[in-house]
Order: structure tokens, then sequence, then C-alpha cells
């Protein structure tokens, strides 16, 4: 019985990519679009894929998909500043996060809990990472202070890890759910 671990299905960073290309358009999602969940993306192929070129993919990716709405599909450029060179540490700070996790990939509910702890912790740092960066080099706030600023964005703080958090947490489920399977088809075999 050579069973193949979850790590390493073939499809995982086909269906990554996929998710990251339909939901990148709208940060938070409205009535037509799913919330963005390229910080979960970055969390379960951290978790899912050890190597690096993938990373840098990923990375690619979603650079494309910011030029292409913004060209092609009017989204707002406000967040293309010298502060979008820091979405490189935000999503590694996913990626490895979800990299540490892997000690954690049992799935049972302790694990699940410490992987889910984790993912709160890294998306966290990624806020912290995006916003204050975003702050720091955007030149877009002028003589708002750094307590103002941060009173203002801590108002996106919840919807921001919630979005990443659930999105980790169906991603987490999927790879429980196909575990079972595989199991289950060869204990019927």
């Amino acid at each position: 019985m050579n069973i193949k671990p979850w790590q390493h299905i073939q499809l995982l960073p086909i269906a990554l990519m996929a998710i990251m290309a339909m939901t990148r358009f709208h940060h938070f999602g409205d009535a037509f679009s799913l919330p963005d969940a390229s910080l979960a993306v970055f969390f379960l192929a951290g978790l899912g894929l050890s190597s690096l070129w993938f990373f840098a993919l990923l990375l690619l990716e979603a650079g494309v998909i910011d030029y292409l709405a913004i060209t092609q599909f009017s989204v707002s450029d406000f967040c293309i500043s010298p502060a979008y060179a820091c979405l490189i540490p935000t999503y590694a700070a996913m990626w490895f996060g979800g990299r540490y996790c892997k000690a954690f990939t049992s799935l049972t509910f302790l694990s699940s809990l410490k992987s889910f702890g984790l993912a709160a912790i890294a998306t966290t740092i990624a806020f912290i990472a995006s916003n204050g960066s975003f702050y720091l080099f955007s030149d877009k706030f002028g003589q708002l202070s750094w307590s103002q600023y941060l009173a203002q964005s801590a108002q996106y703080y919840p919807q921001y890890v919630s979005s990443a958090l659930i999105y980790i947490v169906i991603g987490l489920a999927v790879v429980k759910l196909w575990k079972t399977m595989q199991e289950s088809r060869l204990v019927e075999s």
C-alpha cells in the first residue's frame, strides 16, 4: 500500500493558481465576486508544496492579475505604489506559515487547531506587513499620524483575517476529505 501523501497531489498547483485567478480582482468581494483568496493560496501552497519556484510563480501570477485588472478591467490602481513590492514579504509570511504547519498534517483536531492558530498569526503578520508598508511608502496619507492610520486600518483587520482563515479552513477540509477518500479506497481494494 503506497499512499501518495496529500502534499504531492499534482492538481494542487493548478487548483491554487485557478483560485487566485478567480478571486484576486476584489479584496473583500462584493455581490458578484468572492473575496481575494491570495493569502490563503500562499498559505496552502506553503503547506502543500515545498518548492520556492512555485512561490515565485504565484508572485508572478499575482502581479499579472493586478496588471490586467487595472489595465483591462478598470480596477482602481490606488494600491499601486512603492509599497507594492512589500507584498513579497506579506505573501512570504503566509507561505512560511504554511510551511511551518507541515508538522501538523495529521489533521487531527489538535493539529488542525495548531494549523488554524498559525494561520491566524501568519495572516496577522501579513496584515501588518502590507498595511504598514502602505502607510510608510505609498505617500497617500499626507499628514496622517501613525496612530490615526492604525485606527483607520484596524477596521479592515477582521475582514482581512476572516476571509483568509475561511479559505484556509475550507482548504484543510478538502484535504481531509481527499485523504479520507484515498484511505477508504485502499481499504476497499
